[in-house]
């Protein structure tokens, strides 16, 4: 007696196969269901009486529901050249038990944040099998964006898109027991260019602000890269001793600023500095800050959003480390 086993392989194939015929089928058909505008009888069998003309007219355009393939499936690319995009999808691979008690969850629901914005989970214990943790973890978005897990340690995980998150939409992230669901707002980007000194802010695309600025002076030179706006203060302190150098040094300060908002966690901010107003577009003279003027300062502060991507760059200050909590695009 002789046989054949049929493998996993080749059963995939043919229903791939089946499935794309019964897809192009569809989509034919679904183009043919239109009627041309002609002369016709009055009557089934009679003559075509002149200047009469039915209307023109289609029928409904039947929607094609998405063909959803198991994980790991994929189409042909003969075969997906012939089909609509968009029209085939490949579902998620379910989601994994949880390894971890509710974390919790940044952005939290109905906020509405930038399109540079990670999504952080701080987990309430050591993760000791992250894989097992990444599976318990779901992001979905319409459309569907691709991005990447990374982790900062065992107790924090964070999620972001391969490139900047699509302006205007929702995302819905869910991590064990705990679930958000929040907003990308406008595209608001920031670019600050220490060859011309100025600040440029587009939103969606489109110019909005530009502003003359003073970046870091010599020894304390900007780092370029991406930075993303986290919080802000309506006015603060800044204080050198912060970061080790004494009120009372050479190059120490105590100084009282406004409307200043946080792109870096290592200090740098986008504040108000109308000391520097002589300069600004002209010459470094900050600590690292990028110095506008007040009014500069408050339509910065009041305009931009958590989340939102400051692009600083042609500086001499080396790169803002990935590793410094609003730096993750530069890792």
């Amino acid at each position: 007696m002789t046989g054949r086993i049929v493998g996993r392989d080749s059963r995939r194939q043919r229903w791939c196969a089946r499935a794309a015929a019964a897809l192009v089928g569809a989509t034919a058909a679904g183009a043919a269901l239109v009627a041309p505008a002609q002369a016709a009888p009055l009557f089934p069998g009679s003559a075509e009486i002149p200047g009469v003309e039915l209307p023109a007219f289609e029928l409904p355009q039947i929607p094609t529901p998405p063909l959803v393939l198991p994980p790991g499936f994929e189409l042909p690319r003969e075969v997906q050249a012939l089909l609509p995009a968009g029209l085939v999808v490949t579902a998620p691979p379910p989601i994994g038990p949880a390894n971890f008690s509710a974390p919790s969850l940044n952005p939290a629901p109905g906020e509405v944040v930038g399109i540079a914005q990670p999504i952080v989970i701080r987990f309430n214990e050591a993760i000791g099998d992250r894989a097992v943790a990444e599976r318990a973890i779901r992001v979905t978005t319409d459309p569907p964006v691709e991005g990447h897990f990374y982790w900062i340690d065992d107790k924090q995980v964070r999620w972001k898109p391969n490139q900047f998150w699509p302006a205007n939409i929702q995302v819905t992230v869910v991590a064990g027991d705990s679930r958000s669901t929040f907003s990308i707002g406008d595209a608001l980007v920031t670019v600050a260019d220490d060859n011309t000194k100025q600040i440029t802010v587009t939103r969606n695309g489109a110019v909005v602000k530009t502003m003359p600025t003073s970046l870091g002076k010599p020894g304390y030179e900007t780092p370029n890269g991406t930075y993303i706006v986290g919080e802000k203060f309506r006015d603060m302190y800044m204080d050198s001793s912060t970061y080790g150098v004494p009120i009372d040094a050479p190059e120490g300060y105590r100084t009282y600023v406004e409307y200043a908002t946080r792109i870096s966690y290592s200090g740098i901010f986008v504040h108000a500095a109308p000391w520097s107003v002589q300069q600004q577009g002209y010459s470094n003279v900050s600590h690292g800050c990028l110095n506008v003027s007040t009014e500069d300062g408050r339509w910065f502060f009041e305009n931009a959003k958590k989340g939102d991507p400051v692009i600083v760059q042609n500086t001499a200050g080396g790169v803002l480390s990935g590793a410094d909590g609003l730096g993750d695009w530069n890792r």
